[in-house]
C-alpha cells in the first residue's frame, strides 16, 4: 500500500496540509516510523474519518483537548488545521477562552499564545 493511501494520510493532508504531513512523515526514523503508522491509521483513519461529525468540530475540540493537556506545540499545527476546516478566528479565540474555565488559565494562555502565532502566519499574504 503506498503511503498516501493507508488508512489516514488523506485525510490528515487535508486537515493538516501537505507540507505539515510532508515533514512528519519525511522526518520519521527507524524508531519513530511506528509511532507514524499508529497516528495514521488510528487517529487520522479511525477517529477523523468517522461520520458524525464535521471536520470543523472535530478541530474545534482537539484545539480543547490539546489546551487542557498543556500541549502548545501540537496546538499550533491544530490551529492551522481548524482555519483549514473552516473555523474562524473567533470560534478558535472562543474554544480556547472556554478552556480557561475548565482546563485552567495558565493552559488557556499558552494556548492563546500559540494560536496568535499561527493565526498571524496564517493571515499574511504569501
Amino acid at each position: 500500500m503506498t503511503e498516501n493511501k493507508k488508512p489516514g494520510v488523506e485525510v490528515r493532508r487535508q486537515v493538516m496540509g501537505d507540507a505539515f504531513v510532508d515533514r512528519a512523515l519525511g522526518n520519521a526514523t527507524e524508531f519513530t516510523q511506528p509511532l507514524q503508522d499508529f497516528v495514521n491509521e488510528h487517529a487520522w483513519g479511525g477517529v477523523w474519518n468517522r461520520e458524525g461529525l464535521p471536520l470543523k468540530t472535530r478541530s474545534l475540540i482537539t484545539l480543547a483537548a490539546l489546551t487542557a493537556l498543556k500541549c502548545p506545540q501540537e496546538l499550533k499545527g491544530h490551529v492551522r488545521g481548524a482555519l483549514n476546516n473552516g473555523c474562524t478566528v473567533d470560534e478558535i479565540r472562543e474554544a480556547l477562552l472556554h478552556c480557561a474555565v475548565y482546563a485552567g488559565v495558565p493552559a488557556a494562555i499558552d494556548a492563546f499564545r500559540a494560536a496568535q502565532e499561527v493565526i498571524d502566519s496564517y493571515q499574511k499574504p504569501e
